[in-house]
């Protein structure tokens, strides 16, 4: 959750372990498996890569392990919270990791051959600021079926689902979306309470719909994820 002319803007100390807990149990491996597929396609045997919106910085580690040996790779991780910089850093220093905002990219004009925003919050321009000319934007989002198995337990009723892509930005051209879904277990109210924790769910549910994902000990989910691919157009 992001809050903004916050103190302490970004997610909280808790929500950052909930998620460092739950992605160090694999269950979005085949995204960040992905993530770095498409990445790491047709990049320059030396190349730079932002994650904007980085959370303890899960996908870029992934990202990391991933790249073989003949790959130069300078990644940078971007969050507004200062407690995601910290577990991120804690975990890996091998990426730079920064405290800041999308809005702002401390980086410089043309200069990045990647950007990734993970169910984060695009600010396109920015990216298009900072990529070269035909860089790549990787955004993950997610589809109308992601985690509804937990919706359907917090929420009263669901949003109407949107349907068709999203508009390509305005500075970039589409090369092609992906769609991922897969099942995945969570078992006990420990596993259960974390996802509720890392998600926007948490403060936009009721106290009653809380209260039945707290009384859950075993819930099966759909990860329902689009995985799209921008190139940077040339000035």
């Amino acid at each position: 959750m992001h809050k903004k002319r916050s103190l302490d803007p970004g997610d909280s100390k808790e929500m950052v372990a909930a998620r460092r807990r739950f992605l160090a149990a694999g269950h979005y491996q085949p995204i960040a498996d992905a993530v770095a597929r498409a990445v790491l396609a047709g990049l320059p045997a030396v190349a730079s890569c932002l994650d904007a919106g980085c959370g303890e910085g899960y996908y870029l580690r992934r990202l990391a392990a991933t790249a073989d040996d003949g790959q130069s790779l300078a990644l940078l991780g971007l969050d507004i919270s200062k407690w995601a910089v910290l577990a991120a850093a804690k975990q890996d220093r091998r990426p730079n990791w920064v405290v800041g905002s999308n809005a702002n990219l401390p980086v410089l004009t043309g200069t990045l051959d990647r950007v990734l925003c993970l169910f984060g919050f695009p600010v396109h321009a920015e990216f298009a600021r900072v990529l070269k000319a035909g860089g790549e934007l990787v955004q993950v989002d997610a589809g109308p079926g992601h985690l509804r198995e937990l919706r359907e337990i917090i929420y009263p009723r669901l949003k109407p689902e949107r349907s068709g892509e999203a508009p390509t930005p305005a500075g970039f051209r589409h090369l092609g979306t992906e769609t991922l879904g897969y099942s995945f277990a969570l078992a006990g109210a420990e596993q259960i309470a974390d996802l509720l924790t890392m998600t926007p769910h948490l403060y936009r549910a009721s106290a009653e719909g809380r209260a039945k994902a707290a009384a859950l000990t075993v819930l099966t989910l759909t990860v329902d994820v689009r995985l799209a691919r921008f190139a940077r157009d040339a000035d």
